[in-house]
């Protein structure tokens, strides 16, 4: 059971490698971002597990749109009702 689990894993994986560059930076293949719908501008997170980093897309979070700049009542009226911003 371990083994087909693993087996199903590593099918649905995409490896590359990718150099370290100047100020710590790496390049996501085009292959990567694709298949995830990775954009420029998009938000990710990094996260260290043990000795592996694991770069994830990070949720986008819901926005409203009021067409005005919002006022701190704005804002404490938003979160007094649980609506996200």
């Amino acid at each position: 059971m371990e083994n087909s689990f693993l087996r199903l894993f590593l099918s649905n994986s995409i490896k590359e490698k990718v150099k370290v560059t100047k100020n710590f930076r790496v390049t996501i293949p085009t292959k990567i971002r694709n298949k995830i719908g990775l954009k420029e501008g998009d938000i990710v997170e990094v996260v260290l597990n043990g000795e592996e980093i694991i770069i994830r897309k990070s949720p986008k979070r819901p926005r409203i749109r009021l067409g005005r700049i919002l006022t701190l009542r704005d804002i404490e009226l938003v979160i007094k009702r649980g609506e996200g911003l």
